[in-house]
């Protein structure tokens, strides 16, 4: 029997932002699978009309009769004004989401695109949510995940991810740190197939704690992690200063690399692909992929609009399900 051809949900994000712009626009590209993307299709066919788009797919009926493109409908309650945020519509913007989590664990679905979300929209709403990673790791009951972003040449990994930064110290522990580095070591070799991952670690003070003279982290956490896990086989190394560690020289010997938090990693991922960068989910139990960058409210329905980071996302993510 021949193999399915794989079938990614896309959803369409905060219907006032660009996600259903990016959707329209995607979708002209030949793919190597399927997508059913997930969302008011009103919606989608005003953003393809203002666009000069053509855009004519049918509603979804099932994976097994899914054509190259479709429409899953899940109407917004609210009317929907390009630019402007409505807090009606975040619960809308949530179903979106559980639906494509759902589809996927289900089997239904062989991965998960997501377009960008206003997580203010979302909290007014009465949902708490702190972000498309956090939320996908409650809703599928994943004790810790990481976030990954792939792009220019690189993958770089975060040990803490929405933390205001005076929390990400006592954030950072052993346990914690050993098992986020465990997921990606794991996840790079199955799902990216890199055979024995070289990871790299930064440190989380400047100059890795100079000795302990400008913080202690690195001597008591971050080492020992690193030195534990290389007994073990595991090609990790580090501590480095954060400001050495994106060089070139040493990028070369890496397959991957752990920031500490958030601005330290990924100023660097973006300056080397924003717009052509991707956001991965490792750990979860299904495959997720999305755009590096947000809604972009000024430019829903009018504007210049670059569906790059969405197409670059789509690839990985048709990647990543065939390799499964």
């Amino acid at each position: 029997m021949a193999a399915r051809v794989p079938l990614v949900a896309l959803t369409a994000g905060e219907p006032a932002g660009i996600g259903p712009d990016l959707c329209v626009l995607a979708a002209r590209k030949s793919r190597p699978g399927r997508i059913v993307i997930l969302g008011d299709p009103a919606v989608l066919r005003e953003r393809a009309r203002t666009r000069g788009v053509a855009f004519d797919a049918p509603d979804y009926s099932g994976p097994e009769r899914a054509p190259a493109l479709s429409v899953l409908p899940i109407p917004a309650p609210a009317k929907v004004r390009p630019g402007h945020l409505d807090p009606a519509n975040g619960r809308h913007v949530v179903a979106i989401l559980d639906r494509a989590i759902d589809g996927c664990r289900a089997g239904e679905f062989d991965a998960m695109v997501t377009a960008p979300v206003q997580k203010s929209t979302i909290n007014d709403a009465g949902i708490p949510f702190t972000g498309h990673t956090e939320y996908l790791a409650e809703r599928t009951g994943t004790a810790r995940v990481v976030m990954m972003l792939v792009g220019g040449g690189l993958r770089v990994a975060l040990a803490t991810t929405h933390l205001p930064l005076s929390e990400v110290p006592r954030a950072i522990t052993r346990a914690g740190l050993e098992e986020t580095l465990r997921i990606m070591e794991r996840d790079l070799r199955e799902r990216f197939g890199i055979a024995r991952p070289r990871i790299l670690v930064a440190g989380l003070n400047p100059h890795a704690g100079e000795s302990g003279y400008l913080g202690r982290e690195e001597i008591d956490v971050i080492t020992p992690v690193i030195q534990s896990l290389a007994a073990e086989g595991l090609d990790v190394k580090g501590p480095f200063p954060a400001d050495t560690l994106y060089t070139p020289k040493l990028l070369e010997a890496a397959d991957a690399t752990l920031a500490m938090f958030h601005d330290q990693g990924l100023p660097v991922l973006k300056h080397a692909s924003f717009g052509r960068g991707v956001n991965v989910t490792l750990g979860l139990p299904i495959v997720r992929t999305s755009v590096d960058h947000g809604t972009a409210l000024d430019r829903a329905g009018k504007g210049e609009v670059d569906a790059g980071s969405l197409d670059e996302a789509l690839a990985l993510a048709f990647e990543l399900a065939a390799r499964r």
